[in-house]
């Protein structure tokens, strides 16, 4: 029993110290004084404004969204059927293959932007843009081939036999029964990918070059020169995006289904 109630207060702090600070940037967003400051002093709704009216933080906001778009919808049409081929794999060089594809969560993120900024910065001379889209792939790649991966364990792979059987093609079986069953971890997969890709930090800081910075970028360069309340006013206007993302998600799928 007093194991049960120390173990109750010890979750009680843990969730206090993860959301005592969101709570104090959603305070702080609309205070009227011209730095950050908790308590605030008064109501005002002119830091949205500013943010809004901000053409680096617009123009960020906006390349930071196709960057993790054009960088998940290729993680996708990569790390699906890797994900398949995995899973339908019982060789040896499966456990080396998932290591491979697994192995940037493993290194530490400024090593993987440093790595990938000589390569393909240094060595290819791709262009910014590109070369952060490769960059955000292969960071979130491991996300979609986790993720996917664990929807297809638990696929019942008679379904697509059956299928095949009936006188489906392979490939047809795979785009009709095996990816209609595993579409809630496809969107799982989407989802987290997005997120890391536009939250990333470290991969970004190396491949970004003059005029194209990400939004958090943009934000680490603002608060070297500013401490005013606009970073709060972003960061929750970032917050109700997701919220309504999940909002959406729960009406139309169900939160549950993203565990499946």
């Amino acid at each position: 029993m007093r194991k049960r109630y120390g173990l109750a207060a010890f979750s009680c702090i843990v969730f206090l110290f993860l959301v005592i600070p969101l709570v104090i940037i959603v305070v702080t967003a609309f205070g009227r004084d011209p730095t950050i400051r908790f308590p605030i002093s008064g109501f005002t709704l002119d830091w949205f404004a500013v943010v809004l009216r901000s053409r680096s933080f617009m123009t960020s906001l906006r390349l930071s969204f196709r960057l993790a778009l054009y960088a998940t919808v290729l993680a996708l049409l990569a790390g699906v059927p890797a994900s398949y081929a995995l899973s339908r794999t019982l060789f040896k060089t499966n456990r080396f293959l998932r290591s491979f594809f697994l192995s940037p969560t493993f290194i530490p993120g400024i090593v993987v932007g440093y790595a990938l900024f000589r390569f393909i910065i240094i060595r290819l001379r791709l262009p910014v843009f590109t070369a952060l889209t490769l960059g955000h792939f292969m960071v979130v790649l491991p996300y979609i081939i986790r993720v996917v991966g664990a929807s297809l364990e638990q696929f019942d792979y008679s379904i697509e036999e059956v299928a095949c059987s009936l006188g489906c093609h392979r490939v047809g079986a795979f785009f009709r029964v095996v990816l209609p069953n595993i579409s809630s971890g496809i969107l799982a997969a989407f989802m987290l990918a997005f997120i890391n890709s536009f939250n990333n930090v470290p991969v970004s800081m190396f491949l970004t070059g003059p005029g194209v910075n990400t939004l958090p970028i943009t934000l680490m360069s603002y608060l070297e020169y500013n401490y005013d309340p606009s970073v709060s006013a972003i960061s929750v206007l970032l917050m109700s995006v997701t919220v309504i993302m999940m909002f959406v998600v729960e009406k139309t799928l169900g939160i549950g289904s993203l565990a499946k």
